[in-house]
């Protein structure tokens, strides 16, 4: 095989290789991460706990990756992106299928934490790696199938758990997701091309490479952005389901798991978005996308239930749109500790989930639902507001261009 061209193209083999590579590996990040979700009930019966005690399954994995993504990306500015995904994507699978094995719930619980700690080295390094292969033009296209990648993951880890717990239980369930991340693992190893554009500790070291970061005018209101709008998307899906349960509409727990179907939505949002930005410009394309999710909140305040849905969905389309843009984003305006910067997104996207995620369930014990679409719609417009502030920073110049042909970062 020829040696592929660094920049990698839209419309070359090893372009092809890599944008498949890349959603296999969202696909396996996210189902690993969140395919206990729909088990907690079966947790919390196999073993006497409590929802709060069965729902460990799943702080214990976020919290460890979001704390480990920061060393990851650092990590990876040493030693490669290439060769630390393929380890933490293959380890992540073996983890879960260790986790459907083990007798007890600390043991489960222990196998859960080395799952996010390993699943840090994909989302960490992903956009670090894509950046440095992919030519300008096409890296929002890539980012947007990895983020494709990981809501069919997020999407699809919990529907199969869910059939398969409901035939064989909830060890065959994760069993079953374990096998598919190691396939998954594999199916990366042999598709993506080795790193080209990585310089080994080419980046400054950790504590000055924070300082560039901060120092940049756009990549603080980005990990702002991560924050705001990952908030928004969690509170949203945290809380609709307590609300079609109850009446009016009075789902079943079946009908409000096929909500997470929407996540399709995102999929395809997130590859339209990530190549219309990279043809137009990131920062004429941003707004729309977070337009959109501030409409779907406003839908979701209405009473009919197709308006619900259907504002669900907007919410769905809008952030992983938004997502894919400041994903690669970040990307473009980290010249140099790429890994680095592309954790601190993370990070920040991650607390997002985490701090205004549980934020939500204030507003939603004080105000029931038109509190929580009040809580999303001052996040939301928050992150518009930042959005115009980045449309106003100017590109970075491209090193392979003269001076006077900028490129939209």
């Amino acid at each position: 095989m020829p040696p592929a061209e660094v920049p990698l193209r839209q419309g070359t083999p090893a372009y092809r290789r890599l944008t498949l590579a890349m959603l296999f590996a969202g696909f396996s990040t996210f189902s690993l991460l969140y395919s206990v979700q729909p088990l907690l009930p079966l947790f919390a019966t196999d073993y006497g706990l409590s929802a709060e005690g069965a729902s460990l399954a799943v702080s214990l994995a976020t919290g460890p990756l979001a704390i480990g993504i920061l060393f990851a990306g650092i990590l990876s500015d040493r030693l490669g992106r290439r060769p630390l995904m393929v380890w933490a994507m293959f380890v992540a699978g073996a983890l879960t299928l260790a986790a459907a094995l083990v007798p007890g719930w600390t043991a489960l619980l222990a196998l859960r934490l080395l799952t996010g700690i390993a699943l840090a080295g994909v989302p960490a390094v992903a956009m670090a790696y894509v950046a440095e292969e992919v030519d300008a033009a096409s890296v929002g296209a890539a980012m947007g199938l990895y983020i494709a990648g990981s809501a069919i993951g997020g999407m699809g880890g919990r529907l199969v758990a869910s059939l398969v717990a409901d035939v064989a239980g909830w060890r065959w369930a994760l069993g079953s997701v374990g096998l598919a991340g190691v396939a998954m693992a594999e199916g990366f190893r042999r598709l993506a091309p080795p790193s080209r554009g990585f310089v080994a500790g080419a980046g400054a070291g950790p504590l000055a490479g924070i300082a560039a970061l901060v120092r940049d005018r756009a990549l603080p209101l980005l990990y702002a952005e991560a924050f705001l709008l990952m908030g928004v998307f969690v509170t949203i899906y945290n809380y609709a389901g307590f609300r079609l349960l109850a009446p009016p509409y009075s789902l079943s727990q079946a009908a409000v798991g096929l909500v997470f179907l929407l996540y399709i939505l995102g999929s395809a949002s997130s590859a339209a978005f990530g190549s219309f930005a990279g043809r137009v410009g990131r920062r004429r394309v941003f707004w729309l996308p977070v337009v959109l999710l501030i409409g779907g909140v406003a839908a979701t305040a209405a009473r009919p239930l197709a308006l619900v849905i259907a504002g669900i969905a907007l919410v769905t389309i809008g952030f992983f749109g938004a997502h894919s843009i400041a994903s690669a984003w970040v990307g473009r305006r980290a010249q140099g500790n790429r890994g680095q910067a592309a954790a601190f997104y993370l990070f920040f996207y991650y607390l997002g989930s985490s701090v205004l995620g549980s934020a939500g369930g204030v507003a939603w014990s004080h105000g029931g639902w038109r509190g929580v679409a009040l809580f999303c719609l001052a996040l939301g417009a928050l992150a518009l507001a930042l959005g115009a502030l980045l449309a106003r920073i100017p590109p970075l110049p491209d090193p392979e261009k003269p001076a006077t042909a900028p490129v939209e970062p």
